[in-house]
C-alpha cells in the first residue's frame, strides 16, 4: 500500500514534494531512492575523495621537497669541488709566474722546462705562453705556432692587468678547439713593465673532472657560463658550446619529471647544473600511488555497497511506515467510534441504575407492605421472591458501577490503595466469564502487604485489560496464576496464563497501539497500550514474557509508600 494523505508533506518545499509524489498523492519511492543513494555516496566518498586528493598533493610535494633538498646538498658539494680544483690550477700558474722571470721564460727553452715540470704533476695543462705589456705574446710553447699572436684587442687583456688573474670560459680561439685559459700578471724586476703568463687547459680536462664527480643517481651534470652556453657536455642539451635551454625540462612524461637546481662556481664565470629526471625514491612514490588507488575503489565499493542497503533500508522503512500511518488513521476512526461507545455505555449505566433504584424502592415497599398483611397462600414464595429481586437489583447496581469506573476518563487520583483487593475486584467481574469458558484462577496473594500509592480505578482497568486478554488467549480449559509479592520495597503482581502464547518477534509490539494477536473485529488493540501509559504515568513498570505454545506472563511493578519516601 503506497497511497497517503497529501497532508502528510504538505509541509514540504514544492521541488522535493514533486520528487516525493507523482501527482496522485503517491510517494515516487523510485526517485526518492536515487536522491537518497546519490547523498549518502557524496557524504560517504566526498571527504575520502578530498582526503586522498590532499593526501597525494601534499605527498607530491614533501617528495618533491625532499627531491630539491637532495639535489641541492649534492649540488653544493660538487660546486665546492669544482672551485678548489680551479682555484688549484690558479695557484699553480700564479706560482709559476712569480717564481720566473720574465726575461728568462722568453726563451722559449726555459719555457718549456716549466711547462714539463707542471705538466708532470697536472696533465691536462695543454700550453704556456708568455705576453707582453703591449699584448703581444712573445714565448709559446704547445702544439700550436702562436708566437707573435696580438691578444692586445681581447677584453680578457685589461681584465688580467686590473684583477691579476683571469679565468675564461670554453672558446674556441684560434686553435678552433674547446678550451679555456688561466692568466695572471707579473712585474719585470729588471723593466719593471707588467707581463703576463697564460696557461691554457683543453675543455675535456673539465669533463674528466665533471665525470669523477657525477654519482649513479645524477642524470646530468654540466657546467654553463653566464649566457646558458655549455662549458661541457650534456646528455640533454649536447656538447660545449651549445646552448642550454631549460624551457626544454617541461616536455617529459609524468615520471620523467626533471629535478634541476644551478649554482655559481665560486671565482669562476661558471655554473654548475645538476638534474635528475625522476625522484630519487621512486619506488616509495609509485608504492604510495598505487595503494592510495586501492583504498580510493575499496573505499568506493564499500562505500557503494552500504549506501544502496542503507538506502533500500531506509525506503523499506519509509514505505512501511507509511502504511502504518494509514492503518492508524483507520484505527484512529475506530478508536473513536470506540469511545463513542465508552460514552454511551457510560450514560446507559446511568440511566439503568435509575430504574433499578425504583424497582429496589418498589420491592421494599412490597416486603414491607407484607410483612404487615395477614399469612395467605404463596406469601413466602412472594416474600422469597422480593428477596430475588433485591439480589438482583444489587448485582445489577454493582455491575453499572464497575462500568462506569472502567467507562470514566479522568486525571489520575493517587492515593494508598492495596493491590490485592483490587485483584480481587476485577476477578468477581470477570467470575461469569471465566465460569463460563471454566478457567480456573490461581491466587498466591501474598499476605500484609504495603499499600501502594495508585489510582484505584486507572489500576483497576489495567488488572482487567490484562486478565481479560489472558481469558482470551487461553479460549477455554485453562488457568490464570496471580501472584503478589514484595520485593525492593516495590510490590510486584505477575498474572500468568497457560495459553497460546506469543511469538517473539511480536513480543516487542505489543504494547504499541492498535497492534494485536487477536483475530479480526476481536481486539482494537489498544488494552496493552492504555495499560502501559497508565502503570507509567503511575510511576511503575510493566514487563512481558511469553513462550510460542506455553503462556505469556505479565509483571506489574508499583511503587509502595516507603519506597516513595526513600
Amino acid at each position: 500500500m503506497n497511497s497517503q494523505p497529501s497532508f502528510v508533506y504538505k509541509w514540504l518545499p514544492i521541488s522535493l514534494r514533486d520528487v516525493l509524489s507523482d501527482g496522485h498523492s503517491n510517494r515516487n519511492y523510485e526517485k526518492l531512492q536515487a536522491i537518497l543513494l546519490m547523498t549518502l555516496f557524496a557524504i560517504g566518498m566526498g571527504p575520502m575523495l578530498i582526503t586522498a586528493g590532499l593526501s597525494y598533493s601534499n605527498y607530491n610535494d614533501l617528495l618533491q621537497k625532499e627531491e630539491h633538498a637532495q639535489l641541492e646538498w649534492r649540488l653544493e658539494g660538487a660546486t665546492r669541488s669544482i672551485a678548489a680544483m680551479v682555484e688549484n690550477l690558479i695557484s699553480v700558474t700564479l706560482y709559476a709566474g712569480r717564481n720566473s722571470v720574465y726575461t728568462d721564460l722568453s726563451n722559449g727553452d726555459n719555457l718549456e722546462m716549466l711547462y714539463l715540470s707542471i705538466k708532470q704533476q697536472y696533465p691536462f695543462f695543454a700550453d704556456l705562453g708568455v705576453i707582453d705589456q703591449r699584448g703581444i705574446q712573445q714565448a709559446y710553447y704547445g702544439a700550436y705556432d702562436l708566437i707573435g699572436t696580438d691578444y692586445s684587442g681581447e677584453l680578457w687583456i685589461n681584465e688580467v692587468k686590473a684583477t691579476g688573474v683571469y679565468l675564461s670560459g670554453v672558446y674556441l680561439g684560434h686553435r678552433q678547439v674547446p678550451h679555456f685559459a688561466i692568466a695572471v700578471t707579473n712585474h719585470d724586476k729588471e723593466t719593471n713593465e707588467q707581463w703576463i703568463l697564460r696557461a691554457t687547459i683543453d675543455a675535456a680536462t673539465l669533463q674528466q673532472y665533471i665525470n669523477s664527480i657525477k654519482t649513479n643517481d645524477t642524470d646530468d651534470l654540466f657546467l654553463v657560463d653566464g649566457k646558458n652556453v655549455l662549458q661541457t657536455s650534456s646528455a640533454l642539451f649536447g656538447n660545449p658550446l651549445s646552448q642550454y635551454l631549460p624551457g626544454k625540462l617541461h616536455l617529459n612524461s609524468e615520471e620523467n619529471i626533471f629535478f634541476h637546481v644551478m649554482g655559481d662556481v665560486k671565482k669562476t664565470p661558471w655554473s654548475l647544473v645538476l638534474i635528475d629526471k625522476t625522484y630519487v625514491h621512486l619506488d616509495l612514490w609509485k608504492s604510495f600511488r598505487d595503494r592510495l588507488i586501492i583504498i580510493i575503489f575499496a573505499s568506493l565499493v564499500v562505500v557503494s555497497i552500504v549506501s544502496y542497503l542503507l538506502t533500500k533500508g531506509l525506503i523499506k522503512l519509509i514505505r512501511k511506515s507509511d502504511e502504518m500511518q494509514l492503518k492508524m488513521l483507520q484505527k484512529a476512526e475506530h478508536t473513536d467510534r470506540l469511545t463513542s461507545i465508552g460514552r454511551l455505555a457510560a450514560g446507559v449505566g446511568h440511566e439503568i441504575n435509575n430504574p433499578l433504584a425504583i424497582i429496589n424502592e418498589k420491592a421494599g415497599l412490597v416486603s414491607d407492605l407484607l410483612e404487615f398483611t395477614h399469612d395467605f397462600e404463596h406469601k413466602s414464595t412472594i416474600i422469597d421472591s422480593l428477596h430475588g429481586v433485591s439480589k438482583s437489583v444489587d448485582r445489577c447496581r454493582a455491575i453499572t458501577h464497575r462500568l462506569l469506573g472502567f467507562a470514566r476518563r479522568g486525571d489520575v487520583s493517587m492515593s494508598l490503595v492495596q493491590a490485592n483487593d483490587i485483584i480481587k475486584e476485577v476477578l468477581a467481574f470477570l467470575d461469569n466469564s471465566m465460569i463460563h469458558n471454566r478457567i480456573l484462577a490461581k491466587l498466591e496473594l501474598a499476605d500484609n502487604l504495603p499499600e501502594v500509592i495508585s489510582d484505584h480505578l486507572q489500576l483497576q482497568q489495567v488488572f482487567l485489560n490484562i486478565i481479560n486478554n489472558a481469558i482470551d488467549a487461553i479460549g477455554k480449559n485453562g488457568s490464570i496464576s496471580i501472584l503478589s509479592y514484595l520485593v525492593a520495597g516495590e510490590v510486584r503482581v505477575v498474572i500468568q496464563d497457560d495459553g497460546s502464547g506469543i511469538d517473539s518477534q511480536m513480543l516487542s509490539h505489543i504494547f504499541e497501539p492498535f497492534y494485536t494477536t487477536k483475530e479480526t473485529g476481536k481486539g482494537t488493540g489498544l488494552g496493552l497500550s492504555i495499560s502501559y501509559g497508565l502503570i507509567k504515568k503511575l510511576g511503575g513498570d510493566i514487563t512481558v514474557r511469553s513462550t510460542l505454545g506455553e503462556g505469556t506472563a505479565f509483571t506489574i511493578t508499583l511503587p509502595t509508600k516507603e519506597y516513595e519516601r526513600k
